[in-house]
């Protein structure tokens, strides 16, 4: 290490089966009120009313917002910074993925805080004031947005997902309880799960990696791939479960302090013009980008490729090889589809492909890429990606 390092965390983090009854305690050492942020698939599963029942009991009155039904966007910020102001909440709880999760930081952060949430991107404004406190309490194996100070809001208005990240957007507790994530299904499961890869992976190849980051990410990438599979063909494994749940926790704290880089850049200009799910839009990108960048990372990725395959005496360049082919064949067991197979448009994704280099540029995510591309050779990378062949086709409506 040339310069000392940071690492950030939630102040508070709950984890393990069960950690969910600690919801109550903690809101109440923080406010009177709070406003739930989730979506109709977590109230149809009975957690909101779960988690309203231990707030009660703790004597914090609730509001509800459902509106997530997608990526997060600026719209879903506006309406329910509203709904908090007109109930006068003191307090933000989110119960989801990352995108319930995500929007609820942006409005934790505007309910003391003036302008809207595109303003606090990067080298523009600087949160002033202390944001309301935020509970974050994932659903999902892989978001790990719960540890991290990163949002990113989609613009509506300019079709760019924005990508925020200041210290203050961080939750003040994080409860990650791996009893949450076994209602979800075998696609979330895969495309979540290999986000929470390409989290761990991306924080391990960053040029702004440290030690303590590279002790997150190896610990995640070793539970992800030890366990993802398993999860995805018996959702009901509950030690899987819990063991991806880990896994995408530590993903996120490495990722956050040591930023991601070149498939997050490439992942928000698709999910931002074509609406492909985040953790979607990471696994199509996350073989071909290591394809590209394996020669300027080789000792790097022979370490995931050790993890893949423990048993193998090789060299450095024949593990790297490895990893990247297990990827791949990760990626095909897990039915995780190219983008020409969700069903994008050819014609529509050729006309998009420069303002996409140009956006997956500006975001900066690219240049803590082991190997920078110029934007000739990201409009390439993305030309790939759309009919990229994993190790098995997959179809998705």
């Amino acid at each position: 290490m040339e310069k000392f390092a940071i690492l950030r965390t939630p102040q508070q983090i709950y984890y393990g089966r069960g950690a969910l009854d600690n919801v109550g305690l903690e809101a109440a050492a923080k406010g009177k009120k709070a406003l739930i942020v989730s979506d109709k698939v977590m109230d149809a599963l009975g957690y909101v009313s779960k988690c309203r029942d231990f707030l009660k009991k703790e004597g914090v009155e609730t509001e509800v917002y459902l509106g997530i039904e997608s990526e997060p966007t600026d719209r879903y910020v506006s309406k329910a910074l509203e709904l908090l102001k007109t109930e006068q909440c003191d307090l933000v709880i989110s119960l989801g993925g990352g995108s319930c999760i995500d929007t609820a930081k942006a409005i934790a952060v505007l309910a003391n805080n003036v302008g809207y949430i595109g303003d606090y991107r990067p080298n523009r404004e600087k949160v002033l004031n202390i944001p309301l406190p935020h509970i974050a309490i994932p659903t999902t194996g892989g978001t790990g947005s719960e540890a991290t100070d990163v949002t990113v809001i989609t613009n509506t208005t300019d079709d760019i997902k924005m990508m925020i990240k200041q210290p203050p957007f961080m939750p003040e507790v994080a409860i990650v309880d791996p009893l949450l994530t076994v209602s979800s299904p075998q696609t979330i499961t895969a495309a979540t799960g290999v986000d929470a890869l390409s989290h761990a992976i991306e924080a391990y190849l960053s040029k702004q990696a440290h030690p303590m980051t590279d002790t997150f990410s190896l610990s995640a990438m070793k539970l992800i791939v030890e366990n993802l599979l398993t999860a995805y063909n018996d959702g009901e494994n509950i030690d899987a479960r819990e063991a991806m749940s880990l896994g995408a926790l530590q993903a996120g704290i490495a990722f956050t302090n040591a930023s991601v880089c070149l498939v997050h850049g490439m992942s928000r200009p698709i999910g931002a013009l074509f609406h492909v799910p985040h953790g979607y839009s990471n696994a199509m990108l996350l073989p071909a980008v290591l394809e590209y960048s394996k020669e300027a990372c080789v000792d790097r990725l022979a370490d995931l490729g050790r993890i893949f395959e423990p048993d193998l005496f090789m060299s450095n360049a024949e593990l790297a090889k490895i990893a990247v082919e297990s990827v791949k064949e990760l990626c095909g067991k897990l039915n995780i589809p190219n983008l020409k197979d969700w069903g994008i448009d050819q014609a529509a994704f050729n006309q998009a492909i420069g303002k996409m280099a140009v956006d997956a540029i500006d975001s900066g995510s690219p240049a803590n890429n082991p190997r920078v591309p110029t934007q000739g050779e990201l409009e390439q990378l993305y030309q790939t990606c759309f009919d990229y062949k994993f190790k098995s086709r997959a179809k998705v409506n």
